[in-house]
């Protein structure tokens, strides 16, 4: 791990999930190497947060928040689409982001395929997985090592603008959601 990765993943959740946009994060599977620039993140900070899978303690579901920093956390979305969220605590500590989009720079026919579409090709947390093939199997990895790779990168180009998070029912007026605007 990078010591810039290391630093940008280091600290509370709701500190931590801006410092990831601008970053890269690659697949590389049969299809082909995909790759996005991540633009927008939410926060969620485990037992300390109503709204986070792991806010009522560990369960099978959830049982790779508890892993270490880097750990990816891939869940299905009412049964339908696959999210992915990057943990950011120790081990134990069940804080994570959740990816919710990005702007593709690599492997966008490969996206298209995957997607069935040439437009919005990964602007929500579901339309980000499948672009990037990601699915369960992914579940308990790192970004450090792989499949999904978390990639050290220049840095934000853009405004960063916080709101509130979108689709819960818990803590909604936090203002943890950080959409990278122009970048």
């Amino acid at each position: 791990m990078s010591r810039a990765l290391e630093t940008a993943l280091t600290g509370p959740v709701e500190e931590v999930a801006p410092n990831l946009l601008g970053l890269r994060l690659r697949t590389e599977l049969a299809e082909g190497q995909t790759e996005v620039v991540i633009t927008e993140v939410e926060a969620y900070a485990g037992g300390r947060d109503p709204a986070s899978h792991a806010f009522t303690g560990q369960t099978p579901r959830n049982a790779s928040m508890f892993g270490p920093r880097g750990t990816l956390y891939v869940y299905r979305s009412y049964g339908i689409h696959w999210c992915m969220n990057i943990v950011t605590g120790d081990r134990g500590d069940p804080s994570a982001v959740l990816l919710r989009g990005g702007r593709p720079v690599t492997g966008a026919d490969v996206m298209a395929r995957r997607r069935g579409r040439s437009d919005h090709l990964a602007d929500g947390p579901g339309k980000l997985t499948q672009a990037l093939g990601v699915g369960g199997d992914a579940n308990g990895t790192s970004v450090f090592e792989g499949p999904v790779t978390l990639l050290d990168t220049a840095g934000v180009s853009g405004q960063i603008i916080a709101t509130p998070r979108v689709g819960i029912s818990k803590a909604v007026a936090w203002p943890w959601r950080f959409v990278l605007v122009d970048g």
